[in-house]
């Protein structure tokens, strides 16, 4: 039914917007409106309602405040359109991981932490003789409150014999101490022990515990004499004899050099190599909490402030709601007329605290977010809850006459709870605010009082606006995409059911809010985990299937993602990193011959695939290997003697030398948006003249970088391995971005697609198992058809294929579905239903099962 609109609500008129691929477009979009953007992935429509309209509304609205305030913002560029009449001061909400470390919380970005750290303070039950603390000494982020001991990480991080000698039946020449680095530097730390008189052909089992105990764990840093390239023997007598040594070498112990260099390096990948070999515990000290004895020693409600940072939400709201309205149980009437007298104004706080503590907790819950605690770190979190952390902030905030530009709020939202998301979005739009929001989930488009649909392809088959009006007129387009799914017009292959080759059982499962949990994944099929938010279907897949079968192949699980923090990462061994969650307990049943045959692990997650301009998609997926083979391989080339080297825009010889191969410059303008200019030298092209004057086929390096995937896929016809390359690419859905798009400029979603599209490149071997964690994000339904069409190429390859997903067309088409839950947090963590679709649907306690029976039936 469509929505009457107020006539006099007026609008936002843009005209000329040419951001991006967008073709001059003039739209008129009502104010006060739940507007959804929507079209197939790399349309526009992100380009319009952010490039265009969220970054004018910033700049208007920068203009007006002081220019040393202007620094304090990160400033998007000035967007290229005509004109834009009507619009008001605009807050985005956009789509991004965590916040790359382990001190960002649940708490932090919701501000909830502050109010509760002035609960304390000022009303907590102190000690007696203890003197009062201010909220700072609360916080495990500042000098007064971080427990010495842990620095308030909460756990201490050490390196283990085991943890450095992963198998004690090695000798130190065969690298036992595997902790050590490689190379040279590593050869030098053996070459020392030699001349320190160790047996370094011994098996390391068959040293003597002193002589493992201080190569491992000394401080001691002696200097000797080495002498490179001699067998021990040899050495031994040229240092018995007082030869003239190669060098003099310091020795340094293996623990000292893990610390040193995860505490010292710049170098990331470094941090995350060395890191592999920490472990970590809970600290001893705050047991977890990280924060001082004085501050833990002050209680609220009987609980410390580390405990009841560790609740989750719901049972927070719970405590707290009593003291909200006045009737906290402190001891009957009596006790509470006896803490009035003695303290009146700790009563009036303790009420005032606990009243917005409690409103605030109520938009989180009523967001599906209730499973969470406040200790929770941002690095944990989906996109999705991200978001949704920060739009629960807004909807207390009572601002009015906004525009709130939301990114696919949806994402990571089951659709039970996307009904409240909905319910919040629709509390914005009553207090008098628009809500321009960027989408492809039907049902928050359904919702929609007006749509504009951008199209009709990508990139640059894209750019138009298709139609803008209320839902039911964009039946008629017939060039929208969106129209085929949104009105049922879209006929969807139906295909027979895979039957399972065997089954992979994991049993006993602890994790997160995972209880001794038994789950058993059929092999050679398509499997879709589902559940609603939190319910634990991470848990399940992302972290215990992956880490166990990872162990029992003897395999880190190939991701090629990229990450600042390398304890964020979890990768100090399982479980040890607060990023990956509690300690894991489990096991494959049947140990190696219950895995099935499978023989490699494939985990494709949505961590960017490089963190800064320089990595592309061209270099990830090894495209461009082959393109400057190309170019090394011409008459030009050869003539001056250029190899593929040349070509390549990190390397020195080849790439412009103003700007070292950027291709642009920036310029600082101090209290406006920084300038990126294009070189004045090689203008964009990142190459110096030399090299852009050999061309392949009429174009240099530089233009070839610049086509999208779809006009690579025309121009390099005659090339097999960059077709098959681009094919896959074109496939997943990915033919509109440039092959020299930089990492930066990439979605999560859009990044787990090139690690899938470079995986699906190479040959298919079979028996692997593919894990992937919400692959739909950031995907219009017709991408997701195309997306489900590699995935069932893979799994009639004989490969196993486990997807976590909300989406109901993706569950529909899925050979075998294992819904967790039924609730979220403490509420879920149970394998509710397993079995077909059909199955599932019919489930009476799966919370996804009207759902998908209805996207069955709509099938």
């Amino acid at each position: 039914m469509e929505k009457p609109l107020q006539a006099d609500q007026g609008y936002v008129r843009v005209r000329g917007a040419r951001e991006h691929n967008l073709r001059d477009v003039n739209v008129d979009i009502p104010r006060n409106a739940l507007v959804v953007f929507t079209g197939i992935s790399g349309s526009g429509k992100s380009s319009l309602a952010f490039g265009t309209l969220y970054a004018e509304a910033q700049r208007r609205y920068l203009e007006s405040v002081s220019p040393y305030a202007r620094r304090l913002f990160h400033q998007m560029a000035v967007p290229a359109v005509q004109s834009i009449e009507g619009l008001p001061p605009a807050v985005a909400l956009q789509q991004q991981r965590g916040a790359p470390t382990t001190r960002s919380s649940v708490g932090s970005v919701s501000t909830l932490s502050n109010s509760l750290r002035m609960l304390y303070s000022r009303a907590g039950d102190y000690p007696p003789g203890q003197e009062l603390l201010y909220a700072e000494s609360f916080s495990p982020n500042t000098p007064q409150g971080a427990c010495p001991d842990c620095h308030g990480l909460g756990r201490v991080y050490d390196a283990t014999e085991a943890s450095m000698v992963p198998d004690d039946s090695l000798t130190i020449r065969e690298r036992a101490v595997a902790a050590w680095p490689t190379a040279w530097h590593g050869q030098n730390l053996r070459d020392i022990l030699v001349s320190l008189g160790y047996d370094v052909d011994m098996p390391w089992r068959d040293m003597p515990r002193k002589d493992r105990d201080w190569i491992l764990f000394t401080d001691e840093q002696p200097t000797v004499p080495v002498y490179a390239g001699l067998d021990p023997a040899d050495a031994r007598r040229a240092l018995k004899r007082k030869e003239a040594p190669s060098y003099h070498g310091t020795f340094t112990g293996a623990r000292k050099y893990v610390l040193q260099t995860f505490a010292t390096t710049e170098s990331a990948s470094m941090k995350k190599r060395v890191a592999q070999y920490l472990v970590s515990a809970e600290c001893p000290a705050c047991r977890g909490k990280r924060l001082r004895p004085e501050a833990l020693s002050v209680t609220f409600a009987g609980l410390d402030i580390g405990a009841i940072a560790q609740l989750p939400l719901q049972r927070l709201a719970a405590l707290l709601q009593p003291y909200a309205l006045g009737i906290a149980p402190a001891g009957g009437k009596a006790g509470r007329r006896r803490a009035a007298v003695l303290h009146p104004e700790k009563v009036i706080v303790v009420q005032r605290i606990a009243q917005d503590l409690a409103a605030r907790l109520e938009v989180l819950l009523d967001l599906g977010l209730g499973y969470l605690s406040l200790d929770r770190s941002t690095p944990t979190l989906s996109p999705g809850e991200l978001q949704r952390l920060r739009l629960a902030t807004q909807v207390r905030s009572s601002l009015f006459g906004v525009v709130y530009v939301l990114d696919e709020p949806s994402a990571g939202l089951h659709p039970a709870d996307t009904e409240a998301l909905l319910r919040a979005l629709d509390r914005l739009k009553a207090s008098g605010n628009s809500l321009f929001v960027v989408e492809h989930a039907l049902d928050v488009i359904r919702h929609a009082d007006w749509i504009v649909d951008v199209g009709p392809l990508a990139g640059e088959h894209g750019g138009r606006v298709l139609y803008s009006g209320p839902p039911p007129g964009l039946e008629r387009v017939t060039q929208s995409r969106t129209a085929h799914y949104l009105f049922g017009k879209a006929a969807r292959p139906r295909r027979p059911l895979r039957q399972a080759a065997g089954w992979l059982k994991l049993r006993g499962v602890v994790r997160n809010n995972l209880h001794k949990l038994d789950a058993d994944f059929p092999l050679a099929v398509l499997t879709s985990v589902s559940g609603v938010s939190g319910s634990g279907k991470s848990s399940l897949v992302s972290q215990a299937l992956v880490q166990l079968v990872a162990a029992q192949l003897g395999q880190q699980p190939a991701s090629g993602g990229e990450s600042d923090d390398a304890l964020a990462d979890g990768g100090l061994g399982i479980g040890a990193g607060e990023g990956a969650g509690r300690a894991l307990a489990g096991r494959i049943a049947g140990g190696a011959a219950g895995l099935g045959g499978l023989r490699r692990l494939v985990q494709v997650d949505q961590k960017p695939i490089g963190r800064t301009p320089r990595s592309n998609l061209a270099t990830y997926t090894g495209l461009f290997d082959h393109v400057r083979k190309l170019f090394a391989a011409t008459r030009q080339a050869r003539a001056r003697r250029y190899d593929a080297g040349r070509f390549s825009f990190n390397v020195a010889k080849g790439r412009c030398a103003n700007c070292a191969g950027e291709g642009f410059v920036m310029v600082e303008l101090l209290f406006l948006p920084s300038v990126y200019a294009p070189c004045p030298v090689c203008h964009g092209a990142r190459y110096n003249a030399e090299t852009l004057a050999v061309r392949y086929r009429e174009r240099n390096v530089a233009e070839v970088l610049a086509m999208t995937v779809d006009a690579a896929w025309d121009f390099f016809a005659d090339e097999p391995p960059l077709r098959r390359a681009l094919d896959v690419l074109r496939e997943v859905g990915l033919g509109y971005l440039r092959l020299g798009q930089p990492a930066t400029e990439l979605s999560g979603g859009e990044a787990q697609r090139i690690k899938l599209a470079t995986e699906l490149q190479r040959v298919a071997r079979g028996n692997t198992l593919y894990v992937l964690d919400e692959p739909t994000t950031g995907l219009h339904p017709s991408d997701i058809e195309r997306l489900l069409a590699q995935l069932h190429g893979l799994a009639d390859a004989g490969n196993t294929v486990v997807v976590v997903e909300h989406n109901m067309q993706v569950l529909a088409a899925s050979d075998w579905i294992i819904d967790v839950g039924p609730g979220a947090g403490e509420a879920g963590g149970l394998v509710v239903a397993a079995g077909t679709p059909a199955d599932v649907a019919r489930a009476a306690a799966s919370r996804t099962a009207p759902y998908l029976k209805d996207a069955m039936t709509r099938n």
